[in-house]
């Protein structure tokens, strides 16, 4: 009896670990603009934008300049990707998988012109889980100084 309930278990421990890996993500349902988004309600995300958890960030520098930024930036993440979109086109959906179980977090940035350079929104989100641990917000903070660094500006 111990030996059947010790194998269901591992069994839907197994299929929980699958599901993480290799559930779809649909661009359709994560591609969002963060500037008009409509957030979860859970603490598993963070919001740069307008009456988010930070205001946009603004870098001294033309939008072509920053999307070639961030694009260097997000290459330098583990386990990072494109989902939808392009950062030289001002809006992309990256998603990035934690190390160990692979939970996948989807990172929607808009760039657009403002004045005295671009301004950069930014909502990332957890799929999985209630909260994140302040992954999403300790992430968007490391992107951001990156790029801050990578273009010599105070942001």
């Amino acid at each position: 009896m111990l030996k059947n309930a010790l194998i269901g278990v591992g069994l839907i421990a197994a299929f929980g670990v699958a599901y993480v890996r290799y559930a779809p993500l649909y661009p359709n349902q994560w591609h969002v603009d963060p500037a008009t988004v409509e957030r979860t309600g859970k603490p598993n995300d963070f919001l740069m934008a307008e009456g988010g958890d930070q205001p946009p960030a603004v870098f001294a520098a033309d939008v072509v300049t920053v999307a070639a930024a961030l694009d260097a930036v997000v290459a330098l993440e583990p386990a990072t990707f494109v989902m939808a979109g392009a950062a030289s086109d001002g809006f992309v959906t990256y998603v990035q998988r934690s190390k160990l179980m692979g939970f996948p977090d989807m990172i929607s940035i808009t760039l657009q012109p403002a004045e005295g350079g671009t301004m950069m929104h930014a909502y990332a989100r957890a799929r999985d889980g209630h909260s994140d641990l302040g992954v999403n917000a300790a992430r968007m903070t490391r992107w951001v100084a990156a790029l801050e660094t990578r273009l010599g500006s105070g942001g």
